[in-house]
């Protein structure tokens, strides 16, 4: 059975075809800058054949038109007709409350994802642009709605309510979501089998570390709390996202800069976290790189802001499981970086978690990290969003 999983942005389509006959991805690629100059396929092929066109596409449908011919190509293409796609799983981020697994997209699917874009306008939209286009190209094959919000409707009521009026709940539906759902049960489910348990047995804090990072506490196998909130923006300072602050400075900085709402919200989305506390860039080679080189020492407050925002919650996860069996960490700093991970596990000793820096030294593969005699294990885990996607449908599909 293969399964074509598909990522839209606004002005992007992210995909990924996968034969479930042994898990293995058969072509991926993304169609950048859709509606803009310069629009252009990245494709990976048969024999891992690349190889990139630039076309003209004015939306989402003329850019999986784009996806369907590269499939399909007799020199670098992988199946010979789309019939042979079975099903189509989409990545959606918000489903809301309603939601708390993977559905088969229909009009009542479809609605909820709309009524879901309150709380994800950037994001909701744009992956409602990819059904869309994907359902005019292949209108009869069944579609699934994956939900990066689904993994954490398994939180208690006392972990994603805020101290808001209970009627900013009860009727606005305000409350802690939580994303990355689908990496972190993934990664959970992963580090469980590296450490020889089953995701009923362990309590694991997930850690997806990536531009944008969060962090779920995994109780034998249910998400029970988890960073993000009602956005993505709430939890730990990312690549350019703030992460939580006082909301008093939301008023502060409309009073005193003359900002608008808009432009405060860019600013907390767009200018902040490690970007905006080193004034080098978001991407962490280039922080370790100012440090190295200059001693740069807004550079490395912001390394030493992100690691401590980590370790926090670590240690308040750790608290409210009751213990600590596991912390899986993953995405790409996660799975890239040993002098971060060795910044986030130091101190964490009282915990029981130890790190062996030989063990540590991987970059880029699955490894556990730990020292033999550590209490907690720790383990760097390879995320597959694409094939948890796949996964979904194909159980939903079959």
């Amino acid at each position: 059975m293969k399964v074509l999983v598909v990522n839209a942005g606004s002005s992007s389509l992210k995909y990924k075809l996968i034969n479930m006959n042994g898990e293995s991805v058969l072509a991926k690629g993304i169609v950048e800058r859709i509606g803009f100059d310069g629009t252009v396929l990245k494709h990976e092929g048969k024999d891992g054949q690349k190889i990139e066109i630039d076309k003209e596409m004015k939306d989402h449908t003329d850019a999986f038109k784009l996806v369907v011919e590269a499939l399909t190509d007799s020199n670098y293409g992988v199946i010979k007709s789309m019939d042979e796609i079975k099903a189509v799983g989409h990545r959606v981020l918000h489903g809301g409350e309603k939601y708390a697994g993977s559905f088969i997209i229909n009009d009542d699917v479809i609605a909820a994802i709309e009524e879901c874009a309150v709380f994800g306008p950037l994001h909701n939209p744009a992956n409602l642009m990819g059904i869309r286009a994907c359902q005019k190209i292949m209108p009869n094959v069944p579609m699934v709605a994956v939900f990066d919000t689904a993994f954490h409707q398994t939180m208690p009521k006392k972990a994603y309510i805020y101290g808001l009026p209970y009627e900013a709940y009860s009727e606005m539906k305000i409350r802690r979501y939580g994303f990355h759902g689908t990496s972190h049960a993934y990664v959970s489910k992963r580090a469980a089998e590296m450490v020889g348990k089953k995701p009923e047995e362990v309590k694991i804090v997930s850690c997806h570390l990536g531009n944008g990072a969060s962090i779920a506490a995994v109780d034998h196998g249910k998400c029970v709390d988890t960073s993000m909130g009602l956005t993505p923006l709430e939890g730990l300072i990312m690549g350019t996202r703030c992460g939580s602050i006082d909301p008093a400075i939301v008023e502060f900085l409309m009073k005193e800069k003359g900002m608008t709402i808009n432009e405060v919200t860019n600013y907390m989305n767009k200018q902040s976290g490690v970007y905006g506390i080193s004034g080098i860039s978001s991407d962490f080679r280039d922080i370790w790189k100012a440090w190295d080189t200059e001693k740069n020492e807004r550079a490395k407050l912001a390394l030493d802001a992100f690691c401590y925002n980590v370790k926090k919650y670590i240690g308040a996860y750790a608290a409210a499981m009751g213990g600590i069996d596991v912390i899986a960490i993953t995405a790409g700093i996660g799975e890239n970086d040993p002098r971060i991970r060795k910044m986030i596990i130091e101190g964490l000793e009282f915990l029981g978690a130890v790190m062996d820096d030989e063990k540590n030294s991987v970059r880029g593969q699955e490894s556990i990290l730990s020292a033999d005699d550590s209490k907690v294990k720790i383990v760097c885990v390879s995320t597959d969003e694409e094939l948890k996607i796949a996964q979904e449908t194909k159980a939903l599909c079959l």
